[in-house]
């Protein structure tokens, strides 16, 4: 038997072909009574939209595009998976593309990319998200888009956004290794290019300064996303004369690498030294002991995104929205020990 075409749903419901294809695009003009013989039409054919011939036959492709610069393999899955989620539902193809969210001509790179593969918008990820300029720009070419953005409230600045408030989840977590004890915590910094760093940094100097606890720069490690700079990090504060008992890495793989460095001088996790980390990616659960983390659903919030877009791309009227990432306390953070019973640092 042959696959079951438009048409074939058409005859069965009693309707024209126009319509079906107005109740597969969930478009609102149709009738309740109408859209359900329809849908049971549908369902009885086990009728599958055939997404290129619908792009080809319109103005729209019904497909759209996840941009992202960012180096980490687990960070990238979530967010496809969470992409992925939303355009199967709503019947939507997706493509994802990497880019340079550095570059000087990054509007005209994304126009030609969504003119190239007949995109009908772009769920913009951090840092490419960040690029206030060339939105402007992207913005003059009449491409609808939606951005994911590390903020702590709604910037309210008439691009429509999903907002994920790191500040408030990176001053979560540097409380908690306060209210245990600590007071010299070391901060693994993020790449300077991703907002999201300057959010947590923002909420470790905040937690400090409402505990009383003084700022001390060399407490503070510039470094990016990556395992590496997590270990080489570590290893420069564990040399320190007077080394902190915790460290907060910006991310889960930064954390990661820190546990690395501690175990590789003899140190216990926690009770040498604790060591937290930021998004609960699986370098969070798969470290042993599991890493203190804050928990950012990246699949939950490109998810929203991609139905925010859609539902634009569909001219419907769209809301912001926000997420805040929850604290979620492991095993790698404990009370300090007395510094009389702590281990010499090889």
């Amino acid at each position: 038997m042959g696959s079951v075409t438009l048409d074939d749903v058409a005859k069965l419901a009693g309707v024209s072909a126009k319509t079906v294809s107005r109740v597969a695009n969930d478009e609102r003009s149709v009738r309740p009574d109408t859209r359900e013989r329809v849908l049971r039409a549908i369902e009885q054919l086990d009728y599958r939209p055939n997404l290129l011939a619908r792009g080809l036959s319109g103005a729209h492709a019904y497909t759209i595009g996840l941009l992202y610069d960012n180096p980490n393999a687990y960070y990238i899955i979530s967010m496809q998976q969470g992409a992925l989620a939303a355009c199967d539902d709503l019947h939507f193809g997706l493509q994802m593309r990497p880019c340079n969210s550095r570059s000087p001509a990054l509007a005209e790179e994304l126009r030609d990319f969504v003119h190239r593969s007949r995109l009908s918008g772009l769920v913009l990820t951090t840092p490419v998200s960040e690029r206030t300029a060339s939105l402007r720009r992207l913005a003059t070419y009449d491409i609808p888009f939606v951005r994911i953005l590390s903020a702590a409230r709604d910037p309210l600045d008439g691009f429509p956004c999903v907002y994920v408030d790191d500040r408030d989840a990176a001053y979560a977590i540097v409380a908690h290794l306060l209210q245990l004890g600590h007071v010299r915590i070391g901060f693994l910094q993020g790449g300077k290019h991703h907002h999201a760093s300057a959010e947590r940094l923002r909420g470790y100097k905040d937690a400090l300064r409402d505990y009383g606890v003084p700022l001390r720069k060399e407490l503070m490690v510039e470094g990016d996303y990556v395992f590496d700079d997590g270990f080489r990090g570590a290893r420069r504060l564990l040399d320190l004369a007077e080394p902190p008992t915790a460290i907060f890495g910006c991310n889960d793989e930064i954390a990661a690498g820190a546990l690395a460095a501690a175990q590789s001088t003899g140190l216990s996790v926690p009770y040498d030294v604790s060591i937290a980390g930021f998004e609960d990616s699986p370098f969070s659960r798969h470290s042993w002991p599991p890493l203190t983390t804050a928990r950012q659903r990246a699949d939950v919030i490109v998810e929203c995104a991609t139905r925010m877009l859609i539902a634009r791309i569909s001219g419907d009227e769209v809301d912001n929205a926000g997420f805040t990432p929850e604290l979620v306390v492991r095993g790698s953070t404990a009370p300090p020990r007395p510094k009389s019973r702590r281990r010499n640092r090889r």
